[in-house]
């Protein structure tokens, strides 16, 4: 079988669709030795990409990569990489992500993340042009692919509910998370990075991008009550790039007082991620919306005890594993996040159910179930 990836998006940094298909493409590539991959990249993942089938072999045989250079939402990603597909002679192409070009009718597997842009456009998406540019472009998808990869049962409901699209063609298949991410036993590693970076600990940890629906403001609302009604005399740390789009983020820090207590970080280095993961008293996720939140699976990793909104996707994936807390309600959250701060025995508890939990969830099986997805689709 002849397999086409669209890896336009692929990072082996550690975020989230970039994930994904990194995850993907390392993983099958690795397990599967009979069938051909044609991997389609614009120039940062081109140069990037290590084939792992030339630590078997050297030539890696069976890979071949294209440069596209094709943006997402661009002309060039509708024709350019349209004309590209056509003339590789597929069987199947799957694309990681719902961008695809409309007049491409081989037959093809979509993984569709979220259903974020539909509930929760933000600022950037608000154009009319842009929403119907993407309410064209993932309505076709959805319909023409042969079978549809959905991350977590509520993506599953959610494609069902706002997209019409047919139940019987959505496989569910969770992610994992990198062993990258792992519990540092030596925690003189830990405080030394910590002096380094000028933080200390108590700290409470959020990682992730700006967006309206990552509920941020309500997050900083919470933290001001932790420190006035619970007396938290620690920080609470973000990291992720700044976004100007998302002012309100800072305003809450400055109308709450709290200047001093809450540390943006800026994007950090993986290595860095892993130890502030590691450093954390409790790992904060208060996302109105997540198509699966990766993050829970790595503070589970870490060793890290996690507070998460009652929404979307996360019950699903955390299961017995979080304390959960109403995300439209800053002092539910904060009452949640105290109760673990206050509870030596509660925190210990959410760590070994995140051990537990964390071991139905790995990039390997993601990988092998997509495959069988591929077979049973060609074979169909």
């Amino acid at each position: 079988m002849r397999m086409g990836i669209d890896a336009r998006l692929y990072t082996s940094a550690f975020t989230g669709i970039g994930r994904y298909v990194y995850e993907l493409i390392d993983n099958l590539l690795k397990t599967d030795k009979h069938n051909e991959y044609v991997l389609f990249f614009n120039k940062a993942g081109f140069d990037e990409f290590k084939n792992p089938r030339t630590h078997d072999d050297q030539s890696g045989k069976g890979v071949t990569k294209v440069l596209v250079n094709a943006a997402h939402y661009s002309f060039s990603e509708q024709w350019r990489f349209l004309k590209i597909l056509r003339s590789a002679n597929l069987d199947l192409m799957h694309f990681t992500h719902f961008n695809a070009p409309i007049f491409y009718r081989r037959p093809s597997v979509v993984t569709i993340h979220d259903l974020t842009l539909s509930l929760y456009p933000g600022k950037k998406m608000n154009g009319w042009l842009c929403r119907l540019a993407y309410h064209i472009i993932i309505k076709s998808i959805v319909h023409r692919a042969k079978k549809i990869i959905a991350v977590s049962q509520n993506t599953k409901r959610d494609l069902v509910k706002i997209l019409h699209a047919d139940a019987e063609k959505i496989a569910i298949i969770h992610e994992g998370a990198n062993k990258m991410f792992h519990k540092i036993s030596d925690d003189n590693i830990i405080t030394d990075f910590l002096a380094k970076i000028g933080l200390n600990r108590p700290y409470i940890l959020y990682t992730g991008v700006w967006r309206n629906h990552k509920n941020l403001v309500n997050l900083i609302k919470s933290f001001a009550i932790l420190k006035h009604k619970y007396k938290f005399t620690g920080k609470l740390v973000i990291t992720g790039k700044e976004d100007p789009w998302y002012p309100e983020v800072k305003q809450t820090v400055s109308d709450e007082h709290l200047e001093g207590d809450v540390r943006f970080t800026g994007l950090v280095p993986d290595e860095d991620l892993v130890l502030l993961y590691n450093g954390a008293t409790v790992y904060v996720f208060p996302s109105f919306y997540e198509g699966f939140g990766l993050p829970a699976l790595e503070a589970f990793a870490c060793g890290v005890p996690l507070c998460a909104a009652r929404s979307s996707s996360l019950p699903e994936i955390c299961g017995k594993a979080a304390v959960f807390f109403d995300p439209h309600n800053p002092h539910d959250m904060a009452e949640k996040i105290a109760s673990i701060l206050m509870d030596k025995k509660k925190r210990d508890s959410l760590i070994a159910n995140g051990y537990a939990r964390l071991k139905e969830f790995s990039w390997e099986r993601m990988a092998n179930e997509t495959l069988k997805i591929y077979k049973d689709v060609h074979s169909s």
